[in-house]
């Protein structure tokens, strides 16, 4: 049920939330660097000493959303049913759709700073977090301040923001973006030598999310074209 379950609203009708998960934001390509503990505490959620409400939040390309689905995906994997709400793609549909994703085991609600400021969403995520808490659900959210500084308003919603563990979510340096790079061409199947991971991380973007991207292109490219991935091919391809 990764990505989608079935919500209540106020109105009879019934609304599907269809968010698929990306099939590679998983721990295995999530190089942690000196995040590691961050990712330890999202897989140690299902033990005995797991805490159940986690809050992250970092910088645009720090791996928020990354890990947030990522904790999705092994949740699924270990048999536990998850869901993945990213607001900045589901906030207009209204607060109403957090009714009954209180019935899942991890609920993953992503980019909070969209919907705060809001007296409708803040309530309702105020009560989700009371509903959560009762049914000794999991609940993991992510944004882009920490809880004091998230532009709440209503005080007890804040509160419950702070419940749990915070952790902020850092940037990778230059030198572990490159092992990123490295360690993420290793899980599509291929190497990717130590000079072209520099090449790509000094030409492309400063964001690991751009960084993916442009070598999944690469990737693809080297593929059809039966080539393998060197400087001259990077340069060749995206026109650097």
């Amino acid at each position: 049920m990764s990505g989608s379950a079935e919500v209540r609203n106020n109105e009879p009708s019934q609304l599907t939330l269809q968010v698929a998960l990306r099939d590679d934001a998983r721990f295995a390509n999530f190089y942690p660097g000196v995040n590691q503990q961050v990712r330890d505490a999202l897989q140690g959620q299902w033990t005995t000493a797991g805490e159940p409400f986690i809050y992250l939040w970092g910088a645009t390309g720090s791996g928020v959303s990354h890990l947030l689905q990522a904790a999705c995906h092994y949740a699924e994997g270990i048999g536990h049913q998850s869901m993945y709400l990213p607001l900045t793609e589901l906030k207009d549909i209204g607060p109403g759709m957090l009714e009954g994703v209180d019935q899942l085991p991890l609920v993953a609600i992503d980019d909070l700073q969209e919907v705060m400021g809001d007296a409708e969403w803040e309530e309702a995520l105020f009560h989700l977090y009371n509903r959560i808490r009762d049914r000794q659900s999991h609940l993991l959210i992510g944004a882009s301040a920490p809880p004091s500084q998230a532009g709440g308003k209503l005080p007890d919603l804040v509160s419950r923001l702070s419940w749990g563990i915070t952790y902020q979510v850092e940037t990778l340096s230059d030198e572990e973006k490159v092992q990123a790079l490295i360690l993420r061409a290793r899980q599509r199947g291929f190497d990717l030598l130590d000079d072209v991971a520099v090449f790509i991380m000094n030409r492309g973007p400063r964001d690991m999310a751009g960084l993916c991207q442009i070598l999944d292109q690469l990737d693809q490219a080297s593929l059809k074209e039966k080539r393998k991935l060197t400087i001259p091919f990077v340069k060749s391809e995206l026109g650097w």
